[in-house]
């Protein structure tokens, strides 16, 4: 709705410390090829006019062969090929937009919010009262009275604009100062002439004043403006919260045995490292000594975790389960699994600003044409009756009657509507440009483990297993917080009586081993509980003194409404396809019960971004649903996406949507709110368009005061608000429904993998 959101300028002022060619430099990364590449943090950067000025000041320098703004970090990416560093600071710094290094993981204080919000109250506060003294002035106040009233509504009025008003004077004097032209400049136009000139007349005792519609105006255009903030920032937390995945630093041991301590950006490839259970691997390694399991759900997506010895890979960011690793680094953190992944994210919510790229694009527009109109009106008038006064306010009439309020509460509006109507069937909407997004999608891609089922291993055949052998398995697995292990604790009955287990040990990676009369009993990896006579290397079994003595077999849970929502999908005519990092056999079970003939299996999270970019690529406007720590780069790659609230944090913060309840059928309901908000939408836009093409040549013609200018400006905004709650009336539910399913489907039982 706006070109730069409040808070920029100042931000900027705090941030003007001038980089030195040697700083800048060191801070950079050399990509081979002659081509270096830095990072750097533009805290004044809030829209896509200001995207597309850095961008192109950059492009146009020699040395420089691509720049790439961020939108959502406020990080413009800069490479440059040479021995010769460009001024990229001194280029930014004139276009208005002083860099600082940017550095992985930063947070500050979100100042703007909490401006914006004391804004919003004091401009609300403020237009109630001098709504008030108004209504007695409509109600035939005259004389002193009338002027005693105006001259409160003055003294109230000229705080707000102050403080509330700030804010957009900060925007406009930033944009005219560096040469460019924004929505805010007619604003802050228009309301410091209407106030003047209600000031004017307020002295001189004249029969009209103007401070309702000035205040009026401030508020909500500042609602607007809050909930587009609260947006964007939204987006942020994604990255902000996979950067804190990565420790800040790791035990380093040198070539004499000595353990030091060292940061992250201090750890090279060839240190070896030391990693407990419970500590996140830093950065990409092969392990030298020591065995542990290792949760690598953020690289798989699966919750299982996975065994790991000597000569086995680790990549940034998953844990260490259960016991200790020696690990050599093989990357930089600068280079690894982790800030590849972050990279993929940036990149992708890069592609996000085509809708505000066209709003801005209008935007630019505006602002000059509403000033050229309103200068000709006041020309032209002078010059048919030589009245500055009345020339100058039918001028502050057109300025006001054509303010965008309706314009920018178009959008916004029906997104707080439609989201209010989400949330009470679950649905939680991140930003609300995705609602647009995902009326435009056509093809929907599923993740498997936690999405389309729920991520919890079950155990399918304890029918099988002997009765006097569950209690032991079970008291065994008990003492274990293995996944399998805790599936088979759940299975237990009362049947049979628990032995007691002496010595128990548990083997990271293979399982738990017990004594008890005798016998030596292992409940893991068929391998080592039957001390390598078992030809499978992955199924878990329960054995007795190396002779295994049962096999134990685990599915997954389909998630509630699944088949459902899949039906329903491709009742709709989308393309429906399933990406997982699980094993083959498991994937074509979930696929075969579900009906979904396109899926593909043991991608990496580069690999799903890599479909759906091939996807777009053939013109399909993908939504992901997907909940792992691995599916945060295609959540964001994709056109649209949504996550459980099951999801991993990162997930969550990537997702455009969060459904709230089990049951998947809160997708096929997005879809239906979100393409009946797009058509309120469209009407919106179409219904300020028409006002302002009737409005502003009346206003033209002098047929309007700034005071019904004000009020016409209003009723706009109360038309769009009335169309935007059609959608609390009409929107209903699916007609499946959560309680429709009796209890969870379970696949079929899978293959060994």
């Amino acid at each position: 709705m706006t070109c730069c959101a409040p808070g920029a300028e100042a931000a900027a002022d705090l941030l003007t410390t001038t980089l030195s060619p040697d700083e800048l430099r060191l801070a950079s990364r050399q990509l081979g090829d002659g081509t270096s590449q830095v990072e750097l943090s533009v805290p004044a950067v809030h829209c896509a006019a200001c995207i597309a000025t850095i961008e192109g000041s950059l492009a146009r320098l020699p040395e420089v062969t691509g720049a790439r703004v961020n939108l959502s970090t406020r990080r413009v990416t800069v490479k440059w090929r040479g021995d010769k560093l460009p001024p990229i600071v001194e280029t930014l710094s004139r276009i208005g937009y002083p860099p600082h290094l940017f550095q992985d993981g930063e947070v500050g204080k979100d100042r703007t919010f909490a401006e914006l919000i004391r804004a919003v109250a004091i401009a609300g506060f403020a237009s109630g009262n001098i709504m008030l003294l108004s209504v007695a002035v409509w109600s035939g106040a005259d004389g002193a009275t009338r002027d005693l009233f105006h001259l409160i509504s003055a003294l109230i009025a000229l705080p707000t604009l102050a403080f509330s008003g700030a804010i957009f004077y900060r925007s406009a004097w930033s944009a005219l100062r560096h040469g460019r032209m924004n929505m805010d400049v007619p604003i802050a136009v228009g309301i410091t002439l209407a106030y003047a000139m209600s000031l004017y007349e307020t002295l001189t005792h004249g029969p009209h004043a103007y401070f309702d519609g000035v205040v009026s105006l401030l508020f909500f255009l500042l609602i607007g403006r809050t909930l587009d903030h609260m947006m964007r920032d939204r987006a942020r937390a994604a990255v902000i919260g996979l950067a804190r995945l990565a420790p800040r630093g790791a035990l380093v041991i040198d070539e004499a045995g000595r353990r030091d301590y060292r940061d992250l950006a201090e750890i090279a490839a060839g240190d070896r490292l030391l990693i407990t259970a419970g500590e996140r691997i830093p950065v990409d390694g092969r392990v030298e000594d020591g065995a542990s399991d290792i949760d690598a759900s953020l690289v798989t997506g699966e919750s299982r975790p996975q065994a790991v010895a000597g000569g086995g890979m680790v990549r940034a960011g998953t844990l260490n389960l259960t016991g200790p690793l020696t690990v050599v680094a093989t990357a930089p953190a600068s280079d690894s699994f982790l800030a590849e992944m972050m990279r993929m994210m940036e990149a992708a919510e890069g592609g996000r600003t085509r809708y505000r790229r066209i709003a801005d694009r209008v935007s630019a527009l505006y602002a000059p044409v509403v000033h050229l109109t309103a200068f000709i009106t006041f020309l032209g008038w002078l010059a048919i009756n030589g009245d500055w006064h009345q020339a100058m306010t039918i001028a502050i009439a057109v300025l006001i009657i054509t303010c965008p309020c309706a314009l920018g509460l178009a959008v916004p509006i029906v997104q707080v509507v439609a989201g209010r109507r989400l949330f009470e069937h679950g649905v939680m909407v991140k930003d609300g440009s995705a609602m647009e997004r995902l009326a435009e999608a056509d093809t929907t891609v599923f993740d498997k483990t936690g999405t389309l089922t729920l991520g919890r291993p079950r155990l399918v055949n304890a029918d099988d297993i002997a009765t006097e052998l569950m209690p032991i398995a079970a008291e065994l697995a008990a003492h274990s917080r293995h996944p399998l292990s805790q599936a088979i604790a759940r299975e237990a009955t009362s049947n049979g009586a628990a032995p007691v287990f002496a010595d128990l040990i548990e083997k990271p990676g293979f399982g738990i081993e017990g004594r008890t009369q005798g016998s030596t009993w292992r409940l893991g990896r068929a391998s080592w509980a039957s001390e390598g006579q078992a030809a499978d290397e992955s199924g878990t079994v329960l054995a007795r003194d190396g002779r295994i003595v049962a096999n134990f077999r685990f599915d997954d849970v389909l998630r509630q409404g699944a088949a459902k929502t899949i039906a329903r999908l491709k009742q709709e005519g989308r393309l429906v396809e399933m990406l997982s990092g699980d094993a083959e056999p498991a994937c074509r079970a979930t696929a075969e019960k579900l009906a979904i003939e396109n899926y593909a299996a043991g991608l990496l999270p580069a690999g799903k971004v890599e479909r759906l970019e091939e996807l777009a690529r053939e013109g399909r406007k993908v939504l992901f649903v997907g909940d792992g720590l691995n599916d945060a780069p295609a959540l964001g790659a994709a056109h649209v996406s949504i996550a459980p609230a099951t999801a991993a944090d990162v997930g969550r913060n990537a997702a455009d949507f969060v459904f709230l309840r089990e049951s998947l059928e809160a997708v096929p309901l997005a879809i239906e709110v979100s393409r009946r908000a797009g058509r309120l939408i469209r009407q919106n836009i179409a219904l300020a368009l028409v006002y302002n093409a009737i409005a502003v040549p009346i206003a033209i013609l002098g047929y309007v005061t700034p005071l019904i200018a004000a009020i016409a400006m209003s009723g706009s905004s109360i038309l769009v608000i009335a169309n935007a709650l059609r959608l609390l009336a009409g929107s209903r539910a699916p007609a499946t429904s959560v309680e429709a399913e009796k209890r969870p489907s379970s696949l079929e039982p899978a293959a060994a993998s």
